[in-house]
């Protein structure tokens, strides 16, 4: 579970200055941050360098004067995001350190023939609120704050110099308690040239067509790439209904796999014409599969409506998104969404559902998914349950680092559910 903050409030306490770069922290951050925690959270910070700007590297001290590490100030809803444990600089040499440290990760874990993968992942390889994603010869970092843009030419050098990229290209990942003005924040390419078009990356042996700067709109999530390889061998012969489809990838790979049919929905017609592509990629005529462009809900209902029955359905919400029938947000929409799943699924048939809501713990998540099959009359066995590929390490020390919850049911239908 994630770490919270009991969200207590306190008047900073006056004291005499403890230095121009020093930020001093109370007892209860003191004893997250000696655990090997990496966030400073504004509350718990008693003293903090006047007029010091975000960006700005930053000593970390206990009360009693204790060092602490150091790490980026920020202005937003984390106020220190610690890189070391001990005093120093948040410089070149300590990057290429971590950097080193989490290529050589990738390198032991990954094959060659995998093209689409994280070389960092921010926290968990030492360098909190940073992500860089590979996608065949293209990087991507990914920033959660504009606190830490003054890391990116040293970060462009180091992965110039070890992964002799063809283009490195920014993506924003902020949070929303951060309340930023996501319009002032650009997306951009760094460094090379940008392809002329989509770029082909490979999963176990199946295309996917990329577009490496077009920030949350890549096309893949490589994070799911181990629970695709355990569905596999169950594809086979099944009829598959994929909602929230993206760009079809999870479709590909049970055709790819022998389903009989894939039924992908989006409310994105543009997503599911990068769906058909790659279908089209793999050699699969998209002709004999469909694509549905609308609010899932509402084609849940007329599939319901209209006897539709699946084998198999994926049910991988994003956290929160605006459709026709309003907001949607995944606590509150989740349990409807399964129970409607479970409606269009055979008895028998498979529920494999997901969330990438980090603050959502695993119990809870499958408390949402227990309530959904209530609501719909059924019964359900866990098969197996996932998490983020290897590539996306969580350390055990940062809770939030388990941020991926996946799970395959096989449902059982009542006799009252048949309604």
């Amino acid at each position: 579970m994630a770490r919270e903050y009991p969200g207590r409030s306190r008047k900073s306490r006056k004291r005499n200055s403890p230095g121009t770069n020093a930020v001093i922290v109370d007892g209860y951050s003191q004893r997250w941050l000696d655990q090997g925690f990496c966030w400073v959270y504004p509350k718990e910070v008693l003293h903090q360098p006047p007029k010091c700007r975000p960006g700005t590297t930053v000593q970390i001290r206990s009360e009693d004067g204790r060092d602490l590490g150091a790490g980026i100030w920020d202005d937003g809803w984390i106020a220190v995001r610690r890189f070391r444990s001990d005093h120093g600089a948040v410089d070149k040499k300590l990057l290429a350190q971590r950097l080193d440290k989490a290529i050589a990760l990738r390198r032991d874990l990954l094959d060659e023939e995998t093209t689409a993968f994280r070389w960092v992942n921010a926290e968990n390889d030492g360098l909190p609120g940073i992500r860089i994603d590979a996608y065949a010869h293209f990087l991507v970092i990914s920033l959660d704050s504009p606190s830490l843009s003054g890391l990116l030419v040293p970060i462009c050098d180091l992965l110039e110099d070890r992964l002799e990229p063809r283009a490195i290209f920014q993506a924003w990942r902020p949070d929303p308690r951060d309340k930023l003005d996501t319009r002032k924040l650009e997306e951009r390419l760094l460094r090379g040239h940008a392809p002329p078009g989509d770029v082909r990356v490979i999963e176990r042996s199946i295309a996917c067509l990329v577009r490496p700067g077009a920030g949350k709109d890549i096309g893949i999530f490589p994070d799911m790439r181990d629970n695709r390889a355990w569905l596999e061998p169950h594809w086979n012969g099944r009829r598959v209904l994929n909602l929230f489809g993206y760009t079809g990838f999870f479709s590909v790979v049970a055709a790819s796999h022998g389903a009989s049919e894939t039924v992908t929905v989006d409310l994105s017609s543009n997503f599911l014409d990068r769906a058909e592509a790659n279908f089209q990629a793999n050699g699969i005529d998209p002709a004999n599969h469909l694509f549905m462009a609308g609010d899932v809900r509402k084609v849940l209902d007329r599939l319901r409506r209209t006897g539709e029955v699946f084998d198999i359905v994926v049910l991988d919400p994003p956290s929160f998104s605006h459709g026709p029938e309003g907001p949607m947000s995944l606590k509150k929409a989740l349990p409807g969404l399964v129970s409607s799943s479970t409606r269009v699924l055979r008895d028998g048939g498979w529920l494999v559902a997901s969330t990438n809501l980090g603050e959502l713990s695993p119990k809870d998540f499958h408390a949402l998914i227990r309530t959904g099959a209530r609501k719909s009359g059924c019964t359900l066995q866990l098969l197996h349950e996932g998490g983020q590929a290897s590539d996306f390490p969580s350390d055990t020390n940062f809770p939030e680092g388990r941020y991926l919850k996946f799970g395959v049911w096989r449902v059982s239908h009542n006799k009252s559910s048949s309604s």
